[in-house]
């Protein structure tokens, strides 16, 4: 038996997926308070990621099942021992992504959170699930954490935080990305610019879109 198909570890993805389900975005007051024009516009910035997602730090803005069963498949196929993640809300990602490191054998996967609050709901669900050991957590904006003290190569790369940072957490990280190594953005229509980097194999990539807004990269060179 693998840790994915595990009771116990099933039992947790479910209760998390249900407790998502039932925290809807419309319910935010932050979120009601601005226009539609309004959030896409903070959807969109580089400048004022911050202030969106502390407003947005109730909510688990979890990826969906069927995309946590694409980062699963895609971290095991590829046997990943190196994971790096951004964006880590209440860890709904991260336990996908982990529970493959432990199937494939171990590794590491370092992920990244600004909010306080989230990195402890996220430890506590790695914990839950004993998967700690093999995710390192860092606190703080994720171009500062991710600038540093980073493994040599990444076989794979989540992009899910703030989407207008997607162009520069790749940019920062794409030396470490070995060849093959699979980058999955989430909500990857609100960063044209990043699409615009990874749709063009003159960039060194090849893409392709998915369902749900999730886009899907191979690293060539």
């Amino acid at each position: 038996m693998t840790k994915f198909t595990s009771p116990q570890f099933s039992s947790l993805l479910e209760r998390l997926f249900q407790e998502t389900t039932a925290i809807s975005p419309d319910s935010s007051i932050f979120l009601s308070q601005l226009s539609e024009a309004d959030r896409q516009r903070l959807m969109r910035s580089k400048t004022e990621y911050l202030a969106l997602y502390s407003g947005l730090k109730h909510l688990p803005l979890a990826v969906s099942r069927e995309t946590g069963l694409l980062l699963y498949m895609l971290a095991r196929a590829s046997k990943a021992r190196s994971i790096v993640e951004f964006g880590t809300s209440f860890g709904v990602s991260t336990l996908h992504l982990a529970a493959a490191l432990r199937d494939n054998g171990g590794g590491l996967l370092i992920t990244t959170e600004f909010e306080p609050s989230k990195v402890a709901r996220a430890r506590a669900n790695l914990e839950e699930a004993d998967l700690i050991d093999l995710v390192e957590i860092r606190e703080g904006d994720a171009l500062q954490t991710l600038a540093q003290d980073m493994p040599d190569t990444i076989d794979l790369l989540l992009l899910d935080g703030a989407k207008a940072l997607y162009p520069d957490i790749l940019n920062l990280l794409e030396s470490r990305l070995r060849p093959g190594a699979l980058i999955i953005a989430d909500n990857s229509g609100y960063s044209p610019e990043y699409l615009a980097k990874v749709r063009s194999a003159a960039n060194g990539y090849l893409s392709l879109p998915q369902p749900e807004d999730v886009e899907l990269s191979l690293r060539l060179f």
